[in-house]
């Protein structure tokens, strides 16, 4: 069996009194694109820094490529790329004199900074001024310099955080063309579900710095198919909610009904039981409970 890119175990830490991960443990398979969720304040960049040893770590284990960081610090770090929090970028420079910066620090080779231009889609922007950059083309160099060294691991912290529309398409497009035409494996933490359900192989979800949920995405998904309901619009909701309140779970949400149910039979004899209490039904619709309604009941317990 192949050994994890990085094995988080039983880590607690804490600030003072204040307990900001508590016993956590996620595993981050070679080859995935790992989205890390969480609500902001979870505890996802606390996360992210222990592992990169930003933070000393109090209990517990981390390894990368199978060692442990501490004792085996530069061999780690020389294959893996971060981008944590903002990106750090001199802003009078342009983006190959940035790059050019960094790439002494890597050593890597002088042709490699032409490569990570072509990769983040910056070669138009080679001589400009960064200060004269959006934040999605920020958000790319800040990529483009974690990629210098060819890393075989990315770890990124809310990339698409402040980014319009199309800086976040953008983003999300660079992260799995770098998983799947280059190989590498990327743990990328996010708020949004939606934006980790269009590019995650797997997922772990922390909330108040416990993991609610890890494994593959398709074992997120499958939850959802038991989460169906009815949404109906009536005359009389209060009414309504007193005739189904007991027999079915009930909630009123933008005034409407929202209903649980188990079989299309309950819903003929939902529907039966207003109207023979002359309840009128203007609309009644069977809906599925999308990732982020999941997302919100797994971390509203």
């Amino acid at each position: 069996m192949q050994l994890p890119v990085i094995q988080v175990d039983h880590v607690t830490h804490h600030f003072g009194k204040q307990i900001v991960l508590d016993n956590i443990s996620m595993h981050i398979p070679q080859g995935s694109i790992y989205g890390f969720l969480g609500p902001n304040g979870a505890g996802k960049t606390t996360t992210l820094r222990l592992i990169l040893g930003l933070l000393e770590k109090q209990n517990g284990s981390v390894f990368i490529f199978g060692k442990e960081f501490k004792s085996h610090r530069i061999a780690v770090l020389k294959k893996t790329g971060s981008l944590i929090e903002q990106p750090s970028l001199y802003l009078h420079l342009t983006a190959k004199e940035n790059l050019e910066v960094f790439r002494l620090s890597y050593q890597c080779e002088k042709k490699r900074i032409s490569e990570v231009l072509s990769i983040a889609g910056l070669v138009a922007a080679t001589n400009k001024k960064v200060k004269a950059f959006s934040l999605g083309m920020k958000q790319r160099l800040a990529l483009a310099i974690a990629l210098l060294h060819d890393p075989e691991l990315l770890i990124l912290d809310e990339p698409t955080n402040g980014l319009d529309p199309n800086g976040i398409i953008e983003t999300r497009d660079l992260i799995k063309q770098l998983n799947t035409e280059q190989g590498k494996t990327i743990l990328v933490s996010s708020h949004l579900l939606s934006e980790i359900e269009k590019m995650a192989t797997d997922v772990a979800i922390i909330h108040k710095g416990k993991i609610l949920f890890a494994g593959e995405l398709q074992e997120l998904q499958k939850a959802r198919s038991g989460h169906s309901f009815i949404e109906m619009e009536v005359d009389d909701t209060g009414k309504a909610m007193q005739v189904l309140t007991g027999r079915f779970s009930v909630q009123l949400i933008n005034n409407k009904l929202s209903i649980g149910f188990e079989n299309k039979e309950q819903v003929a004899i939902i529907n039966a039981m207003l109207i023979q209490q002359e309840i009128k039904v203007y609309h009644l619709s069977v809906r599925q409970d999308d990732l982020e309604n999941l997302f919100i009941q797994i971390i509203s317990g």
